[in-house]
């Protein structure tokens, strides 16, 4: 029987494809925002937008000839919060389910045809330069924030991957995550890899990064760390966190975001000694000069 409901039509298509439990997650946030867009209401933030009840939306919203339009106007708003990676992500994430949807006879239109990501200015928000990365990773700061810092400017991953990373995801010896499904494969350096192995000792599931207190009653089990009840880093904790910190060492005293910890180009894999084994290029002499 053909789905009435926008959301019941996200559930079957979840369950029928082929998904890890984290994937599956993903694709449940990323298909549930875009309900909010549809109806021109702003996308719940951080945690919360785990939490929040989204808009009932009939599917057949996607089937009317201003169908497209619609999805225009919900892409642009979306490009104001999210980055462009995160906006790739959940604009194919969208297209996937629309297809599966197409095959099941239950839309007739491709709402999706032509439907691009828009143009960002590439430099809108410029990353954090060598003196300024060099101010930040020497402040004294919680084991927690340090990893958070260094992932994300190692990996150039976006704050949502970040955020969303669990224990198991992780690849310590390769200094990698797991292939997982719709999932992007980060890869960091010396600083994360020295990091890392402090914060998940005795952990072997759960979120990455977590929060000082135990979670709320009905946080979902995907979000909540078996071993200390604590709940996932939400992504504005850790925007506040970041930015309050960084305030003494921000020449106009406001504190920085942390989208300016992605790099300016692509991160490349470090080299390799010929014994095999990486070499640390965030030793002083492995950089060059003093």
């Amino acid at each position: 029987m053909q789905p009435v409901e926008y959301a019941v039509a996200v559930e079957r298509y979840l369950a029928a494809a082929e998904l890890g439990e984290g994937s599956r997650r993903i694709y449940r946030i990323a298909l549930t925002s875009w309900a909010w867009l549809l109806v021109e209401r702003p996308v719940p933030a951080g945690r919360e937008r785990r939490r929040a009840r989204p808009p009932v939306v009939p599917l057949a919203l996607l089937d009317h000839p201003e169908a497209v339009g619609r999805l225009a106007d919900a892409l642009a708003r979306r490009a104001v919060d999210a980055d462009p990676r995160t906006l790739n992500r959940e604009l194919s994430i969208l297209r996937g389910a629309v297809a599966w949807w197409r095959t099941q006879g239950w839309l007739r239109a491709d709402p999706m045809a032509g439907l691009r990501p828009p143009a960002l200015p590439r430099h809108a928000v410029p990353p954090l330069g060598p003196e300024e990365l060099r101010a930040l990773f020497a402040l004294r700061a919680p084991l927690r924030e340090q990893v958070t810092w260094h992932l994300l400017h190692e990996t150039g991953g976006t704050v949502e991957d970040v955020l969303a990373l669990d224990v198991d995801d992780l690849d310590l010896l390769h200094r990698r995550t797991h292939r997982r499904p719709g999932r992007p494969l980060l890869q960091w350096r010396a600083g994360a890899a020295r990091l890392l192995p402090l914060l998940v000792i005795g952990r072997t599931g759960g979120p990455l990064l977590l929060t000082d207190r135990r979670a709320a009653a009905g946080t979902p089990a995907a979000d909540l760390c078996p071993h200390s009840g604590r709940g996932r880093l939400s992504y504005r904790r850790a925007a506040e966190l970041f930015t309050a910190t960084t305030r003494s060492v921000d020449p106009g005293g406001g504190g920085w975001t942390l989208r300016r910890l992605r790099p300016a180009v692509r991160p490349v894999r470090e080299p390799r000694s010929r014994a095999g084994r990486e070499v640390d290029t965030d030793r002083p002499e492995c950089r060059g000069g003093a």
